[in-house]
């Protein structure tokens, strides 16, 4: 029966993960939609070598890395640092109506929460609202190349920080309360439980997410970078996915879209083969 059970999950994995694999041909291809894979002309690497020389494709991988580098950086270890301070609350009715306030954000799609920060951060809004009251003049935030990153950033920790804490709390749950016990009666003090035991409890945990998310490095989402990116924060802004959006949705060049998909599947694979052996001398890892 528990092989029955898993039938759903195998299906969804072969029909939507693992075929889909096979369209990847379509990047040694000049794909023409009308003949179909079968009928198109090989190429060999020629998409690649045009991605390569394209001047923009550069400006919009420096733009994914670097992204995609300060989430990794504040947006991975602020699901731990509140998971920590969940753990910490006594009042189980304060800290059920506090979880719940952050777990709201997550199931907001991208196009609400994108209209709630141009709002918030219009010349209008109330960001400029409160620097009005101390004399300082607006700023158009959502038109400022500077300002783009990390209001990013900043939206995406607060849209996924709560819906983050789940695992981490379930892992913490797990830890055996004796350990905790015996801390207290040797005298350890709160941030000491944390950094003593609840911290080196959690490791594998937060190594195992930490790989799946490394793997996913170059994938930042379209649907984040597309409701609030702006014609005046393309230079910041641009990344693999709104470009292969434009490329390939709007301008039909579904080959070169496909190179570049291949190009970010590769590359993230790299990544968690490095880091998983990296792991591995922790006799950690995904394998």
């Amino acid at each position: 029966m528990l092989y029955v059970m898993i039938i759903p999950g195998i299906l969804y994995y072969i029909i939507f993960k693992y075929v889909p694999l096979f369209g990847s041909v379509i990047a040694f291809q000049d794909y023409q939609i009308f003949k179909g894979i079968l009928a198109s002309p090989w190429v060999g690497l020629e998409n690649f070598k045009y991605i390569f020389s394209y001047q923009d494709f550069y400006q919009v991988l420096r733009n994914t890395v670097l992204i995609a580098f300060y989430q990794l950086i504040f947006g991975f270890p602020a699901p731990i640092i509140l998971a920590l301070l969940f753990n910490e609350i006594r009042l189980m009715f304060f800290k059920r109506t506090i979880q719940s306030l952050f777990y709201l954000p997550h199931f907001l799609s991208w196009v609400v929460v994108g209209g709630i920060v141009f709002e918030l951060l219009a010349s209008q809004g109330i960001v400029n609202a409160i620097r009005g009251l101390f004399g300082a003049d607006p700023i158009l935030f959502m038109q400022e190349e500077g300002y783009f990153r990390t209001i990013v950033v900043v939206s995406g920790i607060w849209k996924g920080v709560g819906w983050g804490t789940i695992i981490y709390l379930a892992a913490i749950t797990a830890i055996n309360p004796s350990l905790y016990e015996a801390a207290v009666i040797d005298g350890a003090n709160r941030w000491k439980q944390i950094r003593y035991i609840t911290l080196p409890m959690l490791y594998p945990t937060i190594l195992v997410l930490f790989l799946l998310n490394i793997g996913n490095f170059l994938e930042l989402g379209f649907d984040q970078i597309f409701n609030l990116l702006t014609p005046m924060t393309y230079s910041v802004g641009d990344i693999i996915e709104t470009y292969v959006y434009r490329a390939g949705v709007l301008q039909g060049q579904f080959s070169v879209t496909t190179a570049i998909g291949l190009f970010q599947s590769i590359v993230g694979f790299m990544l968690l083969w490095i880091f998983n052996r990296l792991a591995r001398k922790s006799e950690q890892g995904l394998w």
